[in-house]
């Protein structure tokens, strides 16, 4: 069914699709996230330049932190920290409301997908931890190029086989609007003013999606 949702400027959105970051939106994983980098960087001696880039790819985060990394080694740091993340779990869970707006989804057999900057194993054992299956999921090998740029979700919209200007992306982060906003997207953002729709936590947007009625 098409569900309508009201944009912080006034207009009604149609919306046939929710695509959803998962890091930070559905899953909270920012204490396992945040310990496995600070080991890593404790571990190569770069803890007191550390910078996590949430919402893009790891590359971004070992970039910024190593400046001028060579490639190869670019590309052995990604696989140890994902070998890091995917073996820490502890404390992944469900962000509040999410389980309940996705069940709320699938009920109205509004498809819904998972758009993340995560390689797919990460994703798989996070979602997992947090009682969330998607029978769509996108991942950072899934695409060419990450969030701010519009592949990821365009790739998501054509997962749902819902245009993606009638699809509603749901982010935490400005890299993750801006990647929803560059594809077409309508964006719903927590916490984000720059977002179509500003967002206090799923539960917001849970009301605000149900403000129509069927």
């Amino acid at each position: 069914m098409t569900l309508r949702l009201t944009d912080d400027a006034g207009r009604i959105r149609p919306i046939d699709a929710v695509l959803f970051d998962m890091d930070g939106t559905l899953v909270d994983s920012t204490a396992a996230t945040e310990r496995a980098y600070r080991e890593w960087a404790a571990d190569h001696g770069v803890l007191d330049r550390l910078v996590i880039a949430h919402g893009q790819p790891s590359e971004s985060s070992i970039a910024q932190t190593m400046p001028g990394i060579e490639d190869g080694r670019l590309a052995a740091m990604v696989t140890e920290i994902l070998d890091r993340e995917t073996a820490d779990l502890d404390g992944v869970v469900a962000t509040p409301g999410a389980l309940e707006l996705i069940a709320w989804l699938e009920g109205r057999q509004v498809p819904w997908a998972v758009v993340t900057s995560a390689d797919e194993p990460l994703a798989r054992a996070r979602l997992k931890a947090a009682g969330i299956e998607p029978a769509t999921l996108v991942s950072r090998r899934d695409t060419v190029r990450g969030k701010p740029d519009p592949e990821p979700f365009a790739a998501g919209a054509v997962r749902v086989r819902v245009p993606a200007e009638r699809c509603l992306v749901v982010e935490d982060t400005r890299a993750g609007v801006a990647s929803g906003r560059a594809a077409g997207a309508v964006t719903a953002g927590l916490a984000i003013a720059d977002a179509d729709v500003q967002l206090h936590d799923l539960p917001h947007l849970h009301r605000l999606l149900a403000t129509f009625p069927a």
